[in-house]
């Protein structure tokens, strides 16, 4: 008999005994007052061999065929040792037409010593890392989205470069989200400041990491914040995990904590006026908390004076010339007059450089191009005549084509939250669904049958 039939035996002679009530035997043993009930009649017509289950020394119904678990163990051995237990069951079934289950599969490959159970592995460890020596040699920096004002205003972001040798505050910049444009303000309020240090240490945002709508640059992928630093020799690496960038992840629950009571106690409630304090914070927070760096040495290397920061700090794209010298930059029409020197840049490209104050400019070969900006709105009849029950649709639709002819930027192009600008919607914002796009076809055609 095994432990659990031991036990229920012990339970039915109390009950047989008038020791245990049936309530009582059925909560100790987890079943129902009636299943109680059967198994002490089976014990008093049988005995205790009648508590035995009568499945001993039968196969299971779910067992495996024979052979089976040996011939997918051995597959796995040739082929898939390195896979884990879901993939492997996965080319199991769909390449080799072995159907088990994932949990099938991993208990023969941790049977197997092929797989180790997560209980059974090493907890993962995190060594501290040596500070670096100087200060400018390495520069964290990270934004934290967080209710700065605790509600008097809108929350915004707020970017924070720390120095890893000293863990001294180098830069605060409240910015409306993080975005290029915003790491373009703060970064060059840096160099202005302290010079241009040797790398930058960040996280793998998408300002960071290269994506689809990144640049080539000196034989790599970069996004354009990763340009900028490359155009001013300044290395730019991504952290693969918080724990690397400890020190401004420590920084921000600290900031989180004592500049947003420092906001609150002088009454500061704009990112503006948070930014003109945020010098006098820095100076408090590195006399508190500051480091001496193990070397004297300053890593930090001026602005040099052929590095024009204007024209660094600009957004690029290439875009082609057409036959007709026009091109397209964020659904806006740009015309190049019909020059000489123009006609040569036929279905070349050429650059577009996007200031921060939203300038646009195109260059090519190192010169400034002169265009005009070419718009060519849809035709709306101004004089439609429109019935009185069918104005409150009319002005609906007009709405719509308003608001359509306003927002012309695409979601590709960069953030303008930096001028003023709203935020984009989310990712999981975008997907919901949106008004319907009415054209003026749609509304002719609507009108029409309206008065048919």
């Amino acid at each position: 008999m095994s432990m659990r039939e031991l036990d229920r035996l012990k339970t039915m002679q109390r009950v047989v005994d008038r020791m245990l009530r049936v309530g009582q035997a059925a909560d100790g043993l987890g079943i129902s007052c009636r299943q109680v009930a059967r198994l002490v009649k089976r014990y008093e017509a049988g005995g205790a061999a009648a508590l035995i289950s009568a499945r001993h020394g039968r196969p299971s119904n779910n067992q495996l065929s024979d052979g089976v678990a040996s011939r997918a163990l051995a597959v796995i051995r040739q082929r898939y040792a390195d896979f884990g237990p879901t993939l492997a069951c996965e080319k199991l079934r769909e390449v080799h037409g072995v159907c088990l289950s994932k949990e099938t599969v991993r208990k023969l490959m941790i049977e197997a010593g092929l797989w180790k159970a997560r209980r059974q592995r090493a907890a993962q460890i995190h060594q501290p890392r040596n500070r670096r020596a100087c200060v400018g040699e390495l520069i964290q920096i990270d934004g934290s989205d967080h209710a700065w004002f605790e509600g008097r205003a809108e929350a915004c972001t707020l970017l924070v470069y720390i120095d890893d040798a000293t863990s001294r505050l180098m830069q605060l910049h409240f910015v409306p989200t993080e975005s290029s444009f915003a790491y373009f303000e703060a970064t060059r309020a840096y160099l202005e400041r302290h010079g241009k240090p040797v790398a930058f240490y960040s996280d793998k945002a998408s300002v960071f990491r290269p994506t689809r709508d990144s640049v080539e640059c000196g034989g790599r992928t970069v996004t354009q914040f990763g340009r900028v630093l490359y155009e001013l020799n300044i290395d730019s690496w991504c952290a693969n995990s918080s724990q690397a960038k400890g020190r401004v992840e420590r920084a921000n629950l600290t900031l989180q904590d004592r500049l947003v009571k420092e906001l609150r106690l002088r009454g500061i409630s704009s990112r503006e006026a948070a930014n003109s304090y945020a010098p006098r914070f820095v100076a408090d927070f590195n006399k508190r908390f500051g480091k001496a760096p193990k070397s004297d040495f300053d890593a930090h290397r001026p602005v040099r004076d052929d590095e024009d920061l204007d024209l660094i700090f600009t957004w690029r794209v290439p875009r082609k010339v057409s036959a007709s010298l026009t091109l397209q930059h964020d659904r806006v029409r740009y015309l190049l007059p019909d020059t000489a020197d123009h006609r040569k840049l036929i279905h070349r490209y050429i650059e577009v450089f996007e200031y921060p104050d939203g300038r646009i400019e195109l260059r090519a070969d190192g010169s400034s191009l002169e265009h005009v900006r070419f718009d060519k709105l849809p035709f709306i009849d101004a004089g439609a005549i429109v019935e009185n029950k069918r104005l409150g649709h009319a002005l609906r639709v007009a709405q719509v084509l308003q608001s359509q002819r306003d927002d012309r930027r695409s979601q590709s192009m960069p953030s303008r939250t930096n001028s003023g600008a709203k935020p984009r919607p989310k990712h999981a914002e975008i997907g919901k669904k949106q008004p319907s796009k009415f054209t003026l076809d749609d509304m002719n055609a609507a009108m029409q049958r309206r008065a048919a």
